[in-house]
């Protein structure tokens, strides 16, 4: 953990860093994480993690959002957490932890990220979820390179796809962002952080094709992202952080398609990174190849 806020400090002003203590092998499976998951938070960690789907039983996995929430509770943090990241539809974590969202007073400082096994439920349940999910305020992060690749692997065809129902939770009203969630690691071979290409895969995995939908999921690693992160003072408006990324679209569907250079990376006013494109065109001559010949 130190290594890591040490790094998180040698960059501060370039980039924001948040860290969530994230319980990997459960809590109530494993009580000594409880103990890990306090002690993260006391050496600075920002976020309270879960993954209530680790346990071994729906009770369990109760517990542990209870768990999670007491700890964010006492270090006054909010929530991320990896929820239902399964196409097995008896996982139905996400709607333990609207409830106790709503039963904790803790509508819109909670994110749910994956929430696969809610593309496996029937359509009665899923909308029940959906919601509460709403009324809690939960965030929703869908991660489309991760869930393709790692859902579904039992399936004979019809192969599931291991999304969420992003258009029905949109539908909704509920904040749905984007993210990658693994770089080059035993869980996903590849991964290049590129939230522009991620948003360009979830437009195409979930189904967000006219331009009003397009514009939707351009959004969702900045408007959305930023909404779940609780980042105040973001957007292009006088007074707020010149924290910019350039790169030449000339509109939502065009970068998405072109995944353009970025050209210029801005913060707070500096230009922190740049990159420079350089293209050769070869003069050609009509009837060079017959003559070659």
């Amino acid at each position: 953990m130190r290594p890591i806020l040490a790094a998180k400090e040698k960059f501060k002003g370039r980039v924001d860093v948040q860290f969530v203590a994230f319980p990997q092998l459960g809590l109530v499976c494993d009580p000594r994480s409880i103990d890990y998951l306090r002690l993260a938070m006391r050496e600075g960690a920002d976020l309270v993690g879960g993954m209530p789907h680790a346990e071994h039983s729906p009770e369990d996995a109760r517990r542990h959002i209870e768990i999670c929430f007491e700890i964010a509770e006492e270090f006054d943090a909010d929530i991320d957490m990896h929820i239902d990241e399964t196409d097995n539809p008896a996982s139905r974590t996400l709607e333990m932890l609207a409830e106790a969202t709503l039963r904790h007073g803790y509508q819109g400082r909670v994110t749910a990220g994956h929430c696969c096994s809610l593309a496996a439920q029937d359509d009665g349940y899923a909308q029940r979820v959906i919601g509460k999910v709403a009324e809690a305020q939960i965030n929703i992060v869908t991660n489309p390179l991760v869930n393709l690749y790692l859902e579904g692997r039992s399936d004979r065809q019809p192969v599931r796809r291991g999304i969420t129902r992003v258009k029905e939770l949109l539908q909704a009203g509920v904040n749905v962002a984007c993210g990658l969630d693994d770089v080059r690691n035993i869980f996903f071979p590849y991964g290049r952080m590129d939230m522009l290409e991620v948003a360009m895969i979830t437009s195409i995995t979930a189904h967000l094709t006219t331009p009003e939908e397009i514009e939707t999921a351009f959004d969702m690693p900045r408007r959305a992202a930023a909404r779940a992160l609780r980042l105040e003072n973001y957007e292009l408006r006088p007074g707020a952080p010149a924290n910019l990324v350039l790169f030449p679209a000339g509109g939502a569907q065009e970068a998405l398609q072109l995944q353009p250079p970025r050209r210029y990376v801005v913060r707070r006013g500096q230009v922190a990174a740049s990159t420079q494109v350089v293209r050769t065109l070869t003069a050609w001559a009509p009837g060079a190849d017959q003559e070659r010949s």
